[in-house]
């Protein structure tokens, strides 16, 4: 499942430069995060109707468990999208952090798309799989104690960037920079992910930040792009796929598969997004690079995997 999820993820890449041939990058994602907030929905209106899902009150510390009563199904739905917590001050304080979710998700999400229009596919999976690597390092500024294979494979990977990114003449692609940003967003997105995954309903979390994104998305396109509905019809199959497969099953595919796959493990495989990101731009976009770019994709993998070998070790040494 974790591999599937990176093959879709990477071949994303692709699907999102396509689709931006007839549409503004906000405008894809405003569509493509409203796909996927629509197709993650009827997991939370399944795991409701089975009883598979725990169901808060507002009021007290009460909670019920969601039954399938005919009678208060569509109430028991949209109770169930409500935030888990002990009482209302933690729900707020729980709300708040999944806006800030949304909000980190969307300033992620634009600027790695808004970079895409001038840069490749590879290079932008590579690039926005250097936040493998920046977590580590922001935990240590948080206070963590990295393992020193983590500052290994930190330099690695920043090497690997320099080779990838920076030219002979010391100059940096315009779209680089911009998905450089967006490293940085998911850096501090999967931080604040770490902290509200054993708070709330993950699936659930996921459908509010999918929204948050769209909206602004849909603010922002409408105030800056020409939105037409030929345009979008004919980035219809990009979209689809960036919506569906990318937001909503690849996402999907890792929740599940995470329930039971050790996170340094998936970690890795997840890492292999950028790898597949690099070949859906070489098969389907004839994009090539150079012996330069592809020794810094080759730093950058392994930098991304070494960080990971503390974690690797652990476990087999628990085995």
């Amino acid at each position: 499942m974790l591999l599937f999820a990176a093959i879709i993820w990477g071949f994303a890449f692709v699907a999102q430069r396509m689709g931006m041939d007839f549409v503004g990058p906000f405008t894809y994602t405003a569509v493509r995060f409203t796909l996927g907030s629509l197709v993650l929905l009827p997991f939370i209106y399944f795991k409701t109707f089975t009883g598979k899902s725990q169901s808060h009150k507002v009021t007290g510390s009460q909670s019920h468990r969601v039954t399938g009563s005919h009678g208060h199904k569509v109430n028991d739905f949209f109770v169930s999208l409500r935030l888990s917590g002990e009482n209302d001050s933690q729900k707020r304080k729980l709300l708040l952090l999944q806006l800030l979710l949304g909000l980190l998700l969307f300033g992620g999400i634009s600027f790695q798309q808004y970079g895409l229009i001038f840069t490749t596919a590879g290079n932008a999976g590579f690039i926005t799989g250097f936040y493998v690597v920046l977590v580590p390092v922001a935990g240590w500024f948080l206070g963590q104690k990295n393992h020193f294979t983590i500052w290994i494979g930190v330099v690695l990977a920043i090497i690997g960037l320099y080779f990838l990114s920076v030219r002979s003449n010391f100059t940096i692609n315009q779209g680089d920079y911009y998905v450089g940003v967006c490293a940085l967003f998911w850096t501090f997105h999967v931080l604040l992910v770490g902290y509200i995954a054993p708070r709330t309903d993950p699936i659930r979390t996921a459908v509010v930040q999918f929204v948050i994104c769209s909206i602004l998305s849909w603010i922002v396109a409408i105030g800056f792009e020409n939105i037409l509905w030929e345009s979008i019809v004919k980035a219809a199959w990009p979209i689809l796929y960036g919506g569906v497969l990318s937001v909503g099953i690849g996402y999907t595919l890792q929740v599940v598969a995470q329930q039971k796959a050790h996170p340094a493990y998936a970690s890795i495989i997840l890492s292999l997004e950028s790898v597949f990101a690099v070949l859906g731009g070489w098969l389907i976009l004839d994009e090539h690079l150079s012996g330069r770019m592809i020794t810094g994709c080759i730093l950058m993998l392994f930098g991304m995997i070494i960080v990971q070998l503390k974690d690797l070790k652990l476990l087999q040494w628990k085995r």
